[in-house]
């Protein structure tokens, strides 16, 4: 006897269901992707430098989080701008190798140095930090116009140590103050250091009369009075031990200039492997400890997840173009 047909769409539907109840629950069984081994947080300059800096006090409120169940560990690839860690990172075939990239990375690239980051895998933007201009304790500099008012008469009788590259934040938190004052930036005595580190050493020694780094930098020097803070390219004087830093506008020059952290991993990253670092670095971000670090570090939040880091990206690769055409460093 033929059944209803009412009844046959019934057992219809109750097989789909079960089949799709079936399905979810396989999908919900599987793990979501997690480091099977140790972790490298690839910092693109020497110990002592700018990423450098920040990976080790990143590693250390992991570690107090207790954040993941495989070390993490900070790894040194200086050289190139940079160049020397982006290829290590894109050698690599999972995610248990990132980068933490900036802003050179896109200036080396459209002056023709080093890879491109359409070419990593956006994981995070973290947040941004400006830059500052520091000379010895002792220096006759006693200001930013100062400084200005030297470079006028004598193009050549000042130094300056940057890190890592000409044409990169570092470089344009000094260059941009100099191309307002009408100031031929090509035509400066530039020496280049494998870290912001480095160049500060340098300058201490005597071997370099300015260096430009970021603010965390120098102000972890002038604390100790290793070095003196002349100007900051903020928008506003920042607090702490630099609150008596007068910011280029003040002094008569609108340079304003920031370097943004980003987290790159090799390229075609897989969804689940994206998704792992983007919760992870969201609740660091959400931390107490990472807020304190924030603050003590003159760093602005501006946490982004890949897809929204890698428009951010876009938005500053277009700028940078066409800021370094202004400043003559690229055709």
């Amino acid at each position: 006897m033929r059944k209803p047909l009412l009844k046959l769409i019934s057992t219809a539907s109750c097989a789909a269901a079960a089949m799709t109840l079936a399905t979810a629950a396989v999908f919900a069984a599987e793990p979501a992707w997690k480091p099977t081994k140790a972790v490298e947080l690839v910092a693109i300059n020497a110990p002592g430098g700018g990423s450098d800096r920040i990976l080790r006090l990143m590693v250390k409120v992991f570690q107090e989080q207790r954040a993941m169940d495989v070390p993490v560990n900070v790894v040194n690839k200086p050289g190139g701008g940079g160049a020397v860690a982006y290829t290590y990172i894109a050698q690599q075939a999972d995610a248990h190798h990132l980068v933490l990239a900036n802003k050179s990375m896109m200036t080396n690239n459209i002056v023709g140095r080093g890879p491109s980051y359409t070419e990593f895998t956006q994981v995070v933007n973290l947040f941004a930090e400006y830059i500052s201009v520091t000379v010895k304790p002792d220096s006759p500099i006693k200001g930013g116009a100062d400084l200005i008012d030297r470079f006028k008469k004598d193009i050549n009788s000042l130094s300056l140590g940057i890190a890592t590259s000409i044409g990169n934040p570092n470089h344009q938190g000094l260059a941009v103050a100099l191309h307002l004052a009408k100031i031929d930036i090509k035509k400066t005595r530039n020496v280049i250091f494998p870290s912001g580190g480095a160049a500060t050493t340098a300058l201490m020694g005597g071997h370099v009369d300015v260096a430009p780094v970021t603010a965390a930098l120098a102000a972890s020097l002038a604390r100790n009075n290793q070095v003196r803070v002349i100007a900051v390219a903020a928008p506003q004087r920042l607090g702490g031990v630099l609150a008596g830093v007068p910011t280029w506008r003040e002094q008569g020059y609108d340079a304003v200039v920031s370097n943004s952290r980003t987290f790159l991993g090799t390229k075609n990253m897989p969804a689940a492997q994206l998704a792992y670092w983007e919760r992870v670095f969201k609740r660091l971000t959400e931390s107490e400890e990472w807020k304190k670090e924030l603050d003590e570090n003159f760093w602005s939040n501006e946490y982004l997840p890949g897809v929204e880091a890698r428009k951010q990206m876009d938005r500053d690769d277009a700028q940078l173009r066409a800021f370094l055409k202004e400043l003559a460093l690229v055709k």
